[in-house]
């Protein structure tokens, strides 16, 4: 699900490949779009891009006389922008703006799932709080301000997706944060961010130890602002929308979220978090990490993890071949004993076999891999 880097880098890569663009005519909209129909048309306007958070907002700003108009988009778990050909128009372009070209060009918000969702104004949602990417200290104020709130007596993994508090972050940003600060994902929120306060307000360090501590073991805090600015720092193919291969840039990055080894376990939400280590105390009751099968979920194939699963299940199927050969012989050998008494040994043999080669093993992860998708799906 793009949380708030793709976000930023959307609205980066618009303004980048925009900004010396015409647009003209009205914005087209696809039957199927979960977004309100666009009253605006003009022979002439600009489109400019800005995010904050979890959220986008598009302005269309016409070169004559005329209203501007504002649009607020939510990528939901699929959401991109692309610049393209208008006469070879992407699936999915759910929102198309028509450059004044020849051939023309169209900006489409693309949307193959369709929970991406955009509203008229200009307006951030209210119930969000500041940006953990371009908001930091109002960010940081807003959590230790506020720790009193019922939200906090969540596990922090649960609590790290409140965008009123965390705006910005989602399902991998909060493995990668948690796994870097070492912290259980199932400890409770306030006594982890308690635990920081005081140590900030420890009047006994001097200014100096003070920053070199900062520095040198960054708190939760600060890497929900640092973590994110490693992805829009980084090259710009990890997030480059006109790159369709940019998977394997972010697949090398992650260092916890969808990695083989780490432990992984549906939080009280049914949302997947990765970590490693003991889950916490608040971990969910009659639950056990399921780290034994991690490397199926990590297919490096795979960017979502729907496609993981139905790639487990064909390894799964294929691991359950081989013994037939095995099988066969027995059924030769049976046969070759001549009498009926040797025949029915043999196929005791045979039936036998299969649970001798393979002790439900294959079976079990086939099953494990489909809970997991379900369990992943919603939250990638």
């Amino acid at each position: 699900m793009p949380e708030c880097p793709e976000l930023h880098l959307a609205a980066r890569f618009i303004n980048e490949a925009c900004g010396e663009l015409l647009f003209q005519g009205g914005v087209q909209r696809s039957a199927v779009g979960r977004g309100p129909e666009v009253p605006f048309s003009s022979e002439a306007y600009k489109v400019t891009a800005e995010s904050r958070g979890k959220e986008l907002r598009l302005r269309l700003e016409p070169l004559r006389a005329g209203p501007e108009q504002a649009l607020v988009f939510r990528f939901g778990m699929s959401g991109s922008f692309r610049l393209c050909e208008a006469s070879e128009l992407p699936r999915h372009a759910h929102l198309r703006f028509v450059t004044r070209e020849t051939p023309p060009r169209a900006l489409c918000f693309v949307d193959p799932r369709r929970f991406g969702t955009w509203r008229l104004g200009e307006a951030w949602q209210a119930e969000r709080g500041p940006c953990v990417l371009l908001e930091y200290p109002a960010f940081r104020e807003n959590v230790l301000s506020n720790l009193e709130d019922k939200a906090f007596d969540k596990p922090i993994c649960e609590a790290l997706l409140n965008q009123k508090y965390f705006n910005g972050i989602g399902n991998y940003l909060r493995a990668e944060i948690l796994y870097r600060a070492k912290i259980p994902p199932f400890e409770k929120a306030r006594t982890v961010l308690e635990a920081m306060k005081h140590q900030v307000q420890n009047s006994s360090l001097t200014l100096s130890k003070k920053l070199k501590l900062k520095r040198d073991n960054p708190d939760l805090l600060e890497l929900c602002h640092t973590v994110p600015m490693e992805v829009v720092t980084a090259d710009k193919n990890v997030f480059d929308p006109s790159d369709s291969n940019n998977y394997a840039a972010f697949k090398n990055w992650l260092q916890c979220y969808l990695v083989p080894g780490m432990s992984s376990m549906r939080d009280h939400n049914n949302r997947t978090i990765w970590f490693q280590g003991e889950p916490g105390p608040m971990a969910p009751k009659g639950q056990k990490s399921r780290k034994k099968h991690a490397h199926l979920k990590a297919d490096p194939e795979s960017p979502t993890s729907m496609v993981t699963t139905r790639a487990s299940k064909r390894r799964s199927g294929g691991a359950e071949k081989p013994p037939k050969p095995a099988v066969k012989e027995e059924e030769e050998k049976a046969v070759a004993v001549g009498s009926k008494k040797g025949r029915a040994r043999g196929r005791k043999k045979v039936a036998a076999a299969p649970a001798l080669s393979e002790p439900e093993a294959p079976v079990r992860a086939k099953r494990t891999s489909a809970r997991k998708g379900r369990g992943a799906a919603p939250v990638v």
